[in-house]
């Protein structure tokens, strides 16, 4: 980056200012490091956020090999960008699991999964598990679908409910479409849980399908809007 004087360089600019004064594409280029003998590394940087459509939350779904038809990235470079997305998302999951507040509604539930679940091409199924309180005990990936679908086990779910000693279970999971509303399997894939943990003395709470700023809540039986907010 000889071309950029030395205070407006990335590395530079983040040990003199801090990370909230660097834009996406400069923190991408400190993570790419070095560029080649065309572009510096701000401009591959650019290129791949570009890619993305200027997007953070597409480009976390950017696999190695797509990253590496980027000119200037290679397959090194395209890992580490991998990994700090990957930290990204743990940190807000990790972040949004340390309040213990007792779950009473769905949007609780939106807020807290939303971030794991934005911008995913993919469905996800999680469970949510609930102590006596309806605090959160604890959150697990049960699996990773394709573009219209994923499949529960209700005995692995039951399994891991009676290993955390779990009172209450909230299942989550997003439909890609943007549709919010549950499918027939959806419907029929709730009612066999909730019918299976209560002959454990399990409650199935609620049943949350998350798409994009919607979901929809079984135990609500409805949809909901989640408009922006605004100072």
């Amino acid at each position: 980056m000889k071309d950029i004087i030395p205070e407006e360089r990335p590395r530079e600019k983040l040990a003199g200012k801090g990370a909230k004064f660097l834009d996406n594409t400069e923190l991408l280029a400190i993570l790419l490091r070095t560029g080649t003998g065309k572009k510096n590394a701000v401009e591959i940087a650019g290129d791949l956020l570009a890619s993305a459509g200027n997007s953070l939350g597409e480009l976390s779904e950017f696999s190695i090999e797509r990253m590496t038809g980027i000119p200037g990235i290679g397959a090194g470079k395209a890992v580490t960008v991998a990994a700090a997305m990957e930290l990204g998302k743990r940190f807000v999951y990790e972040k949004s699991s340390v309040d213990r507040v007792s779950i009473t509604d769905a949007r609780q539930i939106y807020n807290l999964m939303f971030p794991l679940m934005k911008g995913l091409s993919h469905e996800e199924c999680w469970i949510i598990f609930l102590n006596r309180a309806n605090y959160i005990t604890g959150k697990e990936l049960l699996s990773s679908g394709g573009m219209a679908a994923t499949v529960l086990d209700v005995k692995i779910i039951l399994r891991k409910a009676l290993e955390k000693k779990a009172h209450g279970l909230i299942l989550v999971h997003n439909h890609p479409s943007g549709n919010p509303y549950p499918g027939n399997c959806d419907i029929r894939q709730t009612e066999n849980l909730k019918k299976a943990a209560e002959t454990f003395d399990i409650s199935l709470v609620d049943h949350i399908i998350i798409a994009d700023n919607r979901y929809y809540s079984f135990a609500d039986e409805e949809a909901r809007t989640i408009l922006p907010e605004h100072d």
